[in-house]
């Protein structure tokens, strides 16, 4: 019997070069995205910190490259900060870069423990521009002071300068509160709330100064 001839395919030089040029130009492509710097960072929600400050502490003050930084490791690095309680990264196109930061903000000084306390309820000897909080609050009293200042518009508690607690034979939890201006504001912590309409509260009086009683009713007492 005759043999049968097999035939043997032969493997285009063209195909393969075709193939080496594909896979050369999707590894370029991936190194150079790899080492793409980042071009632009925003930086949201900061008080404390300047956003250079920020930008210093991301690791991020000489614009490396992006892919190299992920927006995990950015936050991870952020959040290692005491008074950032939240960093969250978005990135657009890659070389772009928003961080929002939620901070961990100091509410008051607190004259009997000689400390800032942050809202957390965590305290620290750093000093910062807020409130004073001059007198002993007892305990049950002051953990919810701390949640209702906490609530407070930042804006407001920087308008007060002095707070002390200043219990009646009505009211055990009445704080008394000397705001920059001059005014006073009486305040307990179940109204607590209505510090926040402070600035809408004042125009209404002219000017004037004098003790403002949140505390039971609503009403205005010009000091002569």
């Amino acid at each position: 019997m005759a043999k049968k001839k097999v035939k043997k395919k032969k493997v285009k030089a063209k195909s393969v070069l075709v193939f080496l040029v594909v896979i050369l130009m999707l590894v370029l492509g991936v190194v150079y995205i790899y080492n793409l710097k980042i071009t632009s960072i925003v930086v949201k929600g900061n008080t404390l910190y300047t956003d250079w400050q920020i930008i210093k502490l991301a690791g991020l003050d000489d614009y490396p490259s992006s892919m190299q930084n992920l927006s995990g490791m950015i936050s991870n690095k952020l959040e290692k900060e005491p008074y950032i309680k939240k960093a969250t990264v978005q990135k657009n196109w890659i070389t772009n870069i928003k961080i929002t930061i939620e901070e961990n903000l100091p509410l008051f000084y607190y004259v009997p423990n000689q400390k800032t306390v942050l809202a957390d309820k965590t305290e620290t000897t750093d000093n910062f521009p807020v409130p004073t909080l001059v007198n002993y609050v007892p305990n049950k009293i002051y953990s919810t002071f701390i949640k209702e200042m906490n609530n407070t518009d930042y804006v407001i508690v920087k308008r007060i300068s002095e707070i002390k607690y200043d219990p009646n034979e009505v009211d055990e939890e009445r704080f008394l509160l000397t705001m920059n201006d001059g005014n006073y504001v009486y305040l307990t912590l179940s109204r607590f709330n209505k510090i926040n309409h402070y600035l809408e509260i004042i125009k209404e009086f002219d000017n004037k100064k004098g003790v403002l009683y949140l505390d039971s009713g609503e009403y205005f007492k010009v000091i002569e």
